[in-house]
């Protein structure tokens, strides 16, 4: 708006050198022609659109003339919107020249904020007041209503809300000492169904697919129970915890063996999967990367698929919660390449015929 008003304040300048050396016949008669020409226009257009910098203009070059030479004028606007135009712009401009100094409480300190927020977010059990005493301990000088503002802008419960233990939270706390297992169902290209038992360590992400049946009975459960307890026995194992749904398959001779190897066993909610979210999400990726890709023949076949993607899973497959570490196998050390080195000497292995491949540097 500023650049056109300049522009026009030109060109303005310019028509009235131009006036300078004209007679008074020759303004006259170019003064009929002009009011000609509008009243033209004005038959023709309806309801003329002004920009704020149109206002501007005519209000600061009309608002010197009387009233009444005023209403005399052959204008597209009434007069008295043309004087409003200049109430305005003189209204504005008196606006802009007493704008009021910012008053209150300077605004806090964007590091001081951002503590706030860190203290909330490690420490869910305290309220403003203890983070209050919190900074004043740190030699921070900040209002306890400045601390609750902060914590109400960014949508941060009241302590009592925070303090409660969600599910996800209990399971990230308790890793190293939980289990997790289920059943799931796979297809021959008979379409028989088969079913497969696998348990997996939240902490680790290391899976163990113990088996596979046509007929998962009770029985069949607590033997895999049992071959279950020897690994984790010789693995040397922590957990303290197996979580399970509530399948009729687990009875209750399969919760007394674990129970007497010192695992306890817990259910999942009624229709709640996510509280098994870790296993739900290994037999994800297990049809994704394999089942969903291979044709299987019998319960043979689907043993033998499964042992190797265990073995893929557990030693070579990258898992984000690990650092795009293996389970069993740690990340290793960045290798440095010569800047005159074109192509690395990298080799792949492919497991069931290309399904699953592994990337090695060759030796």
């Amino acid at each position: 708006m500023l650049l056109r008003l300049v522009y026009l304040a030109a060109t303005h300048a310019f028509a009235l050198l131009r006036l300078l050396p004209m007679g008074e016949r020759e303004k006259e008669v170019e003064i009929l022609v002009l009011r000609h020409q509008l009243l033209v226009l004005q038959r023709q257009v309806g309801r003329p659109v002004f920009t704020d910098v149109d206002r501007a203009v005519l209000a600061g070059l009309l608002h010197h003339l009387p009233g009444e030479r005023l209403r005399r004028l052959l204008l597209l606007v009434r007069p008295d919107t043309i004087l409003r135009w200049h109430r305005d712009l003189l209204r504005r401009r008196h606006a802009a020249a007493c704008v009021p100094k910012r008053r209150g409480r300077p605004p806090t300190v964007r590091s001081i904020r951002a503590l706030v927020l860190r203290l909330a977010r490690e420490n869910p059990s305290w309220g403003y007041r203890r983070i209050h005493g919190e900074l004043a301990a740190l030699g921070i000088k900040v209002a306890a209503s400045t601390v609750w503002e902060i914590l109400r802008e960014h949508g941060i419960p009241p302590a009592p809300e925070r303090n409660s233990t969600t599910w996800a939270d209990f399971l990230r706390s308790q890793a190293e000492a939980l289990l997790a297992c289920d059943l799931f169902e796979a297809r021959t290209l008979t379409g028989a169904r088969l079913y497969v038992f696998a348990v997996i360590e939240h902490a680790s992400r290391r899976v163990r697919v113990m088996g596979a049946t046509p007929h998962p009975t009770a029985d069949w459960i607590v033997q895999l129970g049992r071959n279950l307890v020897m690994d984790l026995e010789e693995a040397g194992s922590k957990a303290r915890f197996l979580i399970r749904d509530r399948d009729s398959k687990f009875t209750a001779a399969f919760d007394t063996l674990l129970a007497d190897a010192g695992l306890q066993v817990v259910t999942t909610g009624i229709r709640v999967p996510r509280m098994n979210s870790i296993m739900e999400r290994w037999i994800q990726t297990c049809r994704r990367e394999l089942l969903d890709r291979t044709l299987i023949w019998d319960q043979r076949h689907l043993r033998h698929v499964l042992r190797e993607f265990e073995t893929f899973y557990n030693q070579h497959r990258p898992h984000r919660s690990l650092g795009q570490a293996a389970p069993l196998r740690p990340r290793p050390e960045p290798v440095t390449v010569p800047a005159r080195i074109r192509r690395l000497p990298v080799r792949r292995r492919d497991r069931l015929g290309g399904t699953l491949r592994e990337y090695r540097h060759a030796s």
